[in-house]
This record gives structure tokens, sequence and C-alpha cells, in this order.
């Protein structure tokens, strides 16, 4: 364990680095709570989307490597904001027009347009929870709901309007001089209408720990902070809560990268530590546009579910967390494959690699063996040539392939067999664009048509690339200008795979029928 341990400690895998950071935070003595706390936050005004899972799945990861690193405990805490009012109605829910009337309503209060639960907020924390179950995520769930109506925060609370005037300098200098002339850290929930309301308050007494306003029609009202009268403003909200949990470590995206000293000040304000932070890239979608749960753009939990992997997700997670990506559908064959080298990859490994290799944060040390013996891009390339619509289609060439294997032995070859079927069918199929061969071109494709035809030895992909090559080296200069006629003329795509093992796969006979077809154009006309 020592040695494991002494590895982890110099590793230079961010989720180390990160967890060094925390464990330096408790050199001196271990927390008083007994634990370190881990936090990620969620705001359920619209569908969970993947860069939630996202955080979760990277605030995992430094737990997971502050566990090895350290005997003190951990929690980890998905706090959901769900007493936070609907500002606006999200684009990709049905019976939209039905919450109009429900706008600035706590979330909690907003009934739930699908019809599965008692309000909006529940549905979203359902789904939300339902996504990180599935990754097997071990966390606590909070909702900002009960944790204010629970009484959990009224310390806090009441510590707020106790400092309230510390707490509004900290946020008056971030304010432009019009909000700043109403702004409060309160926002009272009406009696009446159970709209979150901003208005400014006529009075905050700190002794009886309440505070007076008028209302949006001039009547004056008198709440108590504690109970859920009253929420906090989403930036006084981060740094309370924080204080009020005993937060230790938070994840957000560079979005709130300019609000930290805002939240760090609140929560030194209100007697608390400030946790350590790490702040990561945003996701975007295929049009170089922030990925939104409101609007509704990128790629879902569910969408990505689709098409491949948790742990393909996972790894994708795990990549340069401070370099914003693409979260678009053409990123899922790579991530697929990549998983999967790393996965081959960390038996061979010293122990330094393996606990930089992706795979050991995304299992925490227990790595499975990976079983795929064909690349997912290469499953959507035979897919695409044997026009399959199932699995099963595949599985008669990969039996050839690899006689050993089957889908009862190789669980993760069968799951991506689906996986290219339908990503096939949705993605590679609409967007196939055949070509005719230049003069040039026809020639290669029947040397190597004639290569294939008198080939008698093993169908081995070295030995066929080797073929491939051979018919391109003294036409092509250069080499890639052959292999993307290949691609364009056979495959009907712009990029394809290593085509010596593709023929491996696919058959030397079929692969000569194939050649055959585009030489004639029947390719081409279909």
């Amino acid at each position: 364990m020592s040695e494991i341990r002494d590895a982890a400690l110099a590793s230079k895998a961010w989720p180390f680095e990160e967890a060094r950071r925390i464990l330096k935070r408790y050199e001196k003595a271990p927390p008083e709570k007994g634990y370190v706390l881990f936090e990620t936050g969620y705001g359920p005004s619209g569908l969970p989307h993947i860069g939630t899972f996202g955080e979760v799945a990277r605030t995992t990861m430094v737990k997971r490597a502050f566990e090895l690193i350290s005997d003190i405990p951990t929690r980890l805490i998905c706090f959901s904001d769900d007493l936070d009012g609907m500002r606006k109605i999200p684009g990709n829910i049905p019976n939209a027009d039905r919450l109009q009337e429900h706008l600035q309503k706590p979330l909690t209060s907003v009934p739930d347009p699908f019809g599965e639960y008692e309000s909006f907020g529940d549905h979203n924390n359902a789904m939300l929870r339902r996504f990180l179950d599935t990754f097997g995520f071990e966390y606590e769930f909070y909702s900002a709901t009960e944790f204010y109506r629970s009484g959990q925060f009224d310390e806090v609370l009441l510590r707020a309007a106790e400092r309230y005037d510390d707490i509004m300098k900290i946020m008056l200098k971030s304010l432009r001089d019009e909000r700043a002339q109403t702004y409060s850290i309160f926002l009272p929930i009406h009696p009446e209408t159970g709209r979150v309301l901003y208005v400014p308050m006529k009075e905050v007494n700190a002794k009886d720990g309440t505070i007076t306003f008028d209302d949006p029609d001039g009547r004056e009202w008198t709440l108590p902070v504690t109970g859920g009268n009253v929420k906090l403003q989403w930036k006084p909200d981060f740094g309370a809560r924080w204080a009020a949990l005993g937060v230790d470590f938070e994840m957000y995206g560079k979005d709130h990268s300019t609000n930290t000293p805002i939240y760090d000040g609140i929560c030194r304000a209100l007697g608390a530590r400030a946790p350590e932070h790490f702040t990561y890239e945003l996701f975007l979608d295929e049009n170089g546009q922030k990925i939104s749960k409101t609007s509704g753009n990128g790629v879902s939990i569910d969408q990505w579910l689709t098409y491949a992997s948790t742990e393909s997700l996972s790894y994708f997670m795990y990549l340069k967390p401070k370099t914003a990506k693409r979260m678009h559908f053409d990123v899922i064959p790579k991530a697929v494959d990549e998983y999967h080298q790393q996965l081959r990859a960390y038996p061979t490994q010293d122990l330094k690699a393996q606990l930089n290799n992706p795979v050991w944060h995304i299992h925490g040390g227990e790595v499975p063996e990976s079983k795929m013996v064909v690349p997912f891009s290469m499953l959507l390339n035979l897919a695409s040539v044997a026009g399959a619509e199932d699995k099963e289609t595949l599985w008669g060439f990969m039996r050839r392939y690899a006689p050993d294997a089957s889908p009862e032995t190789h669980a993760d070859l069968d799951q991506a067999a689906g996986f290219a079927v339908r990503y096939y069918n949705d993605f590679v199929k609409p967007a196939k664009v055949f070509r005719a061969p230049t003069d040039l071109e026809r020639e290669a494709l029947l040397a190597l048509r004639d290569g294939l035809a008198t080939w008698d030895g093993p169908a081995d992909g070295e030995a066929l690339q080797g073929l491939v090559f051979a018919c391109g080296r003294e036409r092509f200069d250069p080499m890639r200008d052959w292999f993307k006629a290949l691609y364009e003329v056979l495959l009907g795509a712009s990029q394809g795979p290593r085509f010596g093992g593709f023929i491996a796969l696919y058959g030397v006979d079929e692969t000569v029928a194939l050649i055959d077809k585009a030489l004639a154009g029947d390719l081409l006309a279909a």
C-alpha cells in the first residue's frame, strides 16, 4: 500500500494533483467534522445535460484519488438548487404553454410538464439521479427546498442576517449601479403567490431574524429568514452552502471563475473556510456554442448512451478538463476506441504509468480487461459495407475474423456491435456519398482487386495492408490520396479504417466483390 500511495503522491495525473491540494488543507490537523466533503451543485432549471454528469464524474475521480493518498473519510454531496425560481421556460419540454403562469415560482412548486412527478424540480432531480445511478456514483443527494424548509440552513441564514452589511459589501462591488440600488442577498418567497421576489429590503432585523419588504403591489410584508420563507440569491447561496455544509472541494465551469472571490468572501464572512476549487473549460456543441440545459443543444447523456458505453463517456470527461471540447456525436467513436486502447495498455504498464492512465481513474483502480478485438471505428465501416440492420450481421463477420470471440465471452464487443449498428444507421448512412474513381484510382483499384483475387495467404491484416500499400505506392504521392480514394469510392466516407485490417475483417472475397461493384458504378448508383 505504501508503494502505490507514494506513486500517487508523485503522480502528475490531474485528479492526484487536486487530491494533494485537499490533503495539504489538513496537513496540521484532520477536519473537525471527521471527513472531507466534496460537493457538486446542480441547477435543475432544465433537463440534466452532459456537463452536469461531467462535473460529478470528475469530482468522483478527485475523491478516489484522495482516498488513495489519505485515510480521512470522504463524502460526496450532489446539491440541487431546486428552490430557485423558474425564470424562463425551457424549449425542450412538452406542454410548455401550461407553465407560463408558474414563472418565478420555485422549481419544486412548478407542475411537472411530463406529468410524472409532483413538480418540475422533482422531475429534473429524478432524471439527474437516474443518470448518476447509471454510472454507479456514490453520492448523497441534497434538495435545496428540503435544506431550506427543514431548518438545516437556518443557522447560516440567521448568521447572514447578522452579517448582512458585510455580505452586501462583497456583492455590491460586483454589481452595476442600477442593480445595486435594489439588490438584496435575500429573495423572499411571496406568502400568497409563491413566487420568488427580487425586491429591495426595507429592513433586515438580525435580532428577530426577519426581513421586511414591499411586494410588487406595494403591500408590506415581514418574513422570517428561516424555514424556507426566504432563499439566498445564487451567488450568496454558493458561499453560504459551503459554510453550512463545510465543503472542502467543489469544481465548476469557467463561466463561474470570475465569481470565485465572491463565493469565497461570502463563505468567510459567514465564519467558514472557503473550499478548494477546480475550474474546468466548457463543453461546446457542433457549432462551437456553449452547451445549455435550457436550449438542449449538444449531446445529452441518454444520447451518448444510445451509441456508446458509460465508460467511454467517463473517458471523454477525464481528458484535458481545462481545455474546451466539442461535445458532438462525431467524438463518440474516437472516445470508444481510445478508451479500449488504454484498457489494453494498462496491464503492461508500470505503477507510475497505471496511475496516469485514465482507466485507473474511471474504474477506481479496479480496471477490467478489454475484449474489443475489433475497434469501434472498424465496426462502423463493417456496418456500412454490410448494410447492417442488427448486430448479428456483424457477428457473422467477426466470428470468422476472431473464431474464439462470442457474445458470451466478449460482452463489450457484443455491446459495441449493437451501438455500431445504431450509430451507422443514424449518422453514417445518411451522410454516405460515393464517388466514381479517377483513371489513376481505377488503375490502382484494379491492381488491388487482382491481388486479392489471387491471394492465397491467411487473412492477416498486416500482410493485406502490405498489398494495399504496394498498389498505391508507385501511383500516389502523398499516399494519403490513395487511402482517401479507397474510403470515398468503396465506403462513401472521407475517412476510414486501416484498410488491410478492414479486408481481414470483411473478407478477401467480399472486398473483391465490393471493388467490382465500385468499378461498375453500382455503389454510386445506389
